[in-house]
């Protein structure tokens, strides 16, 4: 079994007996090497973001939560390729951190020869982007998924800077930057903000009114606006 193979291998190891744990001793026969194979290989799954913890004491080992893992991955080439470019373009901006973990989680669960092609595959694609990109508050993302209040300190296009309460709704992707798209408490209605023009922005703990976002709010003047959760459909 090839290393590749065998951190697959583990993987789906850990999966089936969670929660549970395996101790290194018992993965180490388990696969038929050392202890220190079995540790080394289990440290680069947790580099990688696998989401594997190690439980100290006489009865513990390594565990696995199931829930945060990828089961096998039967894309074909061209799947897999666009999985790639697509993780790939959004690796500089507010998912970057994310989208870069599941790159190396989506080739870790391939097999190995497929992983290979797609790899060459995505050599040969390339992004023209800026030279420099202003960093992106690491709250943009998390307030997505958080549903809570956002404080910002907003610089407009003419360099003022505002402080605004908002109510995060969505966010718009155009020509590499990002947009929020929030209710403004001080405007008191839908707003984008601007990603590289957050000065700051720092998540509270209050819960905001359920609102319902329509595309006529967000009064857009050009192009088509697309959803990906419409490719979901």
């Amino acid at each position: 079994m090839n290393r590749t193979d065998r951190l697959y291998a583990l993987v789906e190891e850990l999966r089936a007996a969670a929660p549970r744990s395996r101790s290194a001793r018992t993965l180490a026969e388990r696969f038929e090497v050392s202890v220190r194979t079995v540790e080394r290989d289990l440290a680069a799954l947790q580099q990688a973001g696998v989401p594997i913890w190690a439980q100290p004491g006489r009865t513990g080992g390594y565990t696995i939560d199931p829930a945060a893992t990828l089961g096998p991955m039967g894309f074909t080439a061209d799947e897999a390729l666009a999985v790639m470019i697509g993780l790939g373009s959004l690796t500089r901006g507010p998912f970057g951190a994310a989208a870069g973990t599941a790159l190396r989680k989506v080739l870790a669960v391939m097999p190995d020869e497929d992983a290979r092609r797609a790899t060459a595959l995505a050599s040969r694609i390339h992004l023209l982007e800026p030279d420099e990109v202003e960093a992106v508050p690491p709250a943009f993302a998390e307030s997505l998924r958080s549903d809570r209040v956002m404080v910002l300190h907003y610089r407009d296009k003419d360099g003022v800077v505002t402080r605004r309460e908002v109510e995060p709704l969505g966010t718009i992707g155009k020509d590499g930057a990002w947009y929020l798209i929030a209710w403004c408490r001080l405007r008191d209605g839908v707003r984008a903000f601007r990603g590289d023009r957050m000065v700051s922005a720092e998540l509270t703990e209050e819960r905001p009114p359920r609102r319902t976002l329509s595309r006529d709010d967000l009064d857009i003047p050009f192009g088509t606006l697309r959803s990906i959760g419409d490719e979901l459909g």
